[in-house]
């Protein structure tokens, strides 16, 4: 499979340093060459501070960056990479990350996307009143190694300083924002840009990793890279009761090139499922 891309260029979409992670994984395992466009701005695609709205969902907003990057660099091979942070679907106090990394290859027209899903994360904010309530909150989210924003929420016009990562930044920048709010409160959250965040980080590199995977499962009928699951179907049978379980008794796979389609039942080796997931034996 990696014969599609060896010693082609691979153009990655980004500003944030991704390739730190990104670029040596790629161009050890398909033996390209990684290269990021000078001066590439992905900010204009979105920001976790939502002075930009994203434009469209994650995939499309990936989509986008990748193919703004072939256009700059008129290269046929695009890696980019975008997350998403809020509550856990089924738990919804524990906050997750959801990061993909997608392949858009124009030489062979096929695209692949990889993902990591995770709650593995130091995403938060929290409303503070005083220098020493942020300082309080900052030693909760792994400060300084993880970057933060401080910004006013009430005022005549739009405060903000990201990528703060020393303790005189952070008093200085609460200073500030308290002397422009117009309620003596300001918000600070988490930085969430891949080079002030080393969680986010290690979480596109395991999505990374699982665009790999993806390309080394080649389609069974037209032998092109990422036949991967795309549905995930519940039902799995309790093995005490053998009453339908929330966990999954199928998987669709789907080849992202000619559209072929496979179930495959069992794909997580389990046959039955541990009592503890039953909603009947462990409501």
């Amino acid at each position: 499979m990696n014969a599609l891309f060896t010693n082609r260029v691979g153009v990655l979409a980004t500003m944030h340093q991704k390739e730190r992670v990104i670029a040596p994984i790629l161009e050890q395992e398909l033996g390209i060459k990684v290269i990021v466009p000078p001066n590439f701005d992905t900010d204009s695609f979105g920001t976790f501070t939502r002075e930009v709205k994203r434009l469209g969902t994650q995939l499309e907003a990936a989509r986008l960056k990748a193919e703004k990057a072939l256009a700059l660099t008129g290269e046929s091979l695009a890696f980019a990479s975008e997350g998403t942070f809020g509550p856990h679907p089924v738990i919804p106090f524990i906050p997750c990350n959801r990061e993909i990394v997608v392949l858009v290859d124009k030489m062979h027209e096929v695209e692949i996307i990889g993902q990591e899903f995770s709650t593995e994360t130091n995403y938060s904010h929290q409303i503070v009143k005083s220098v020493q309530e942020a300082h309080a909150f900052a030693k909760q989210v792994g400060f300084p190694e993880h970057g933060l924003v401080v910004m006013v929420t009430h005022s005549s016009s739009s405060e903000m300083r990201k990528g703060i990562t020393t303790e005189e930044q952070l008093t200085e920048a609460v200073e500030f924002a308290l002397s422009k709010s117009t309620d003596s409160q300001v918000r600070v959250e988490t930085d969430m840009r891949a080079l002030y965040n080393p969680t986010r980080m290690k979480n596109i590199e395991k999505a990374t990793y699982d665009l790999l995977k993806k390309i080394n499962h080649p389609c069974p009928k037209c032998y092109f890279p990422g036949f991967a699951v795309v549905e995930r179907k519940k039902g799995l049978r309790c093995a005490a009761c053998n009453l339908p379980t929330a966990m999954t008794r199928t998987a669709i796979y789907q080849c992202s090139k000619c559209s072929f389609s496979k179930e495959v039942l069992f794909p997580d080796g389990l046959e039955t499922a541990d009592p503890s997931q039953c909603m009947y034996c462990n409501p």
